[in-house]
């Protein structure tokens, strides 16, 4: 089982792709809390060089109260991350995290169908992706 989604996009710069990813992500209803570039972190903290690379930490506000009501320890969990990376080619690639894979350590029915219409949203998310 594999615990991410993703696509390589063709016509799209780095910039474009977290646009467009925002703009999807909207579209299914959630929203961005965080955005983290790693790129800008690391040189930061550690001083080295790497590629073009965020993450979005994106939430579905209906989805995680759900959630919180059935589990309260789901936080750990949330938000669900989407990640846009430059490889060295040029080329895009966005993934995000499968919430099926994340949370089967949580022995809880509720919290397994809330995934699963999370699952179904970060799909549409990335396969809307051009």
């Amino acid at each position: 089982m594999s615990y991410y989604f993703n696509k390589v996009l063709k016509n799209r710069n780095f910039d474009e792709a977290i646009e467009q990813v925002k703009t999807e992500l909207k579209k299914e209803g959630f929203g961005v809390l965080t955005e983290i570039d790693v790129k800008e972190t690391l040189k930061k903290k550690i001083n080295v060089d790497f590629k073009k690379y965020k993450i979005l930490g994106a939430c579905h506000p209906k989805s995680a109260y759900e959630a919180l009501q059935n589990e309260d320890k789901m936080g750990v969990f949330l938000p669900c991350n989407v990640i846009v990376e430059e490889h060295d080619n040029g080329e895009v690639e966005v993934s995000a995290v499968d919430p099926i894979a994340s949370l089967i350590s949580i022995k809880n029915e509720s919290i397994g169908e809330i995934a699963k219409g999370i699952q179904k949203k970060l799909i549409m998310v990335i396969k809307n992706l051009k």
